[in-house]
């Protein structure tokens, strides 16, 4: 390496940290007290109690792609899935897959805890009736847009067995409004993992839908969030895209009486408020 290649490459990796010092200050630290979190952690339940209990009234589309990606960016794999969801009166939901080519994968798998992650962890975050399972780090106090947003590390206090529990729970971090105590949006990944089941860190949006109700909109991963490392030292790198899309009120007990419909009815029983610009 010459002088000039050696100077180039110091100038990119301080470029690197200084992305990485202000990709930290946008938090500030702002001191609650711990009755405070208290107080934020119970209404947030509360709120998505309420906006789980509200989604069973609704039915709405779902549009997951899941590709791999090999070197230079190319797409190697492709798995798609367009579904019709609604739930019953018990939060059991259902889908009718409307449409779902044969996929493309081949160095990936997904595997039944994937799907179950699309309708669950990843756009919900955290379920209000497991919520007491969770660890809660108040980290301060972050801009987006015009909103004010308390953020949180979360963590399970013990995370489940999956040779014993189907119990899915979430890791990550979330952003609260501080004026509606509400959950603005998510980024983290499912547990538990196995060596040979892995899951990407997801990045989820959410969208007022008929003026009270915050739902998903569209959940990402990408880059880094999305390497795999498995336990064999195979590595995947995958982009996921999903969009939540036409909610509308429904009948809340109505069954879909096709082939291709899913209940699940062996789901864990069961989650969302200004919302900043989305930033794909």
């Amino acid at each position: 390496m010459n002088k000039l290649q050696k100077i180039i490459v110091t100038l990119f990796v301080m470029c690197l940290g200084l992305v990485n010092v202000f990709a930290q200050s946008n938090i500030t630290k702002s001191d609650l007290s711990q009755a405070q979190i208290d107080k934020i952690i119970k209404n947030v339940a509360e709120k998505e109690g309420e906006f789980r209990d509200a989604l069973k009234n609704y039915v709405f589309n779902r549009y997951a792609v899941i590709q791999t990606v090999g070197f230079g960016g190319q797409i190697t794999g492709e798995f798609r899935r367009d579904s019709f969801l609604t739930f019953n009166s018990d939060g059991v939901r259902f889908e009718k897959i409307l449409f779902a080519p044969i996929t493309t994968l081949v160095d990936l798998t997904i595997t039944p805890e994937d799907l179950e992650d699309l309708g669950g962890v990843n756009p919900f975050a955290l379920d209000p009736y497991v919520i007491n399972q969770y660890n809660f780090n108040y980290l301060g106090k972050e801009k987006i847009d015009d909103l004010d947003l308390f953020v949180f590390d979360v963590t399970p206090k013990v995370v489940p067995d999956p040779k014993k529990s189907k119990l899915r729970l979430f890791t990550g971090r979330i952003w609260i409004d501080d004026r509606d105590i509400q959950i603005v949006k998510s980024k983290g990944k499912a547990v538990p993992e196995t060596k040979d089941n892995k899951f990407p860190i997801v990045e989820t949006w959410r969208e007022n839908i008929d003026g009270k109700y915050w739902f998903p909109a569209y959940s990402l991963s990408t880059g880094q969030d999305g390497e795999l490392v498995f336990g064999s030292g195979q590595v995947v790198r995958l982009k996921m895209r999903v969009k939540y899309t036409d909610y509308r009120q429904g009948r809340s007990d109505v069954k879909i009486l096709d082939d291709d419909v899913v209940d699940e009815t062996t789901k864990p029983k069961p989650t969302p408020t200004k919302t900043p610009t989305p930033k794909p």
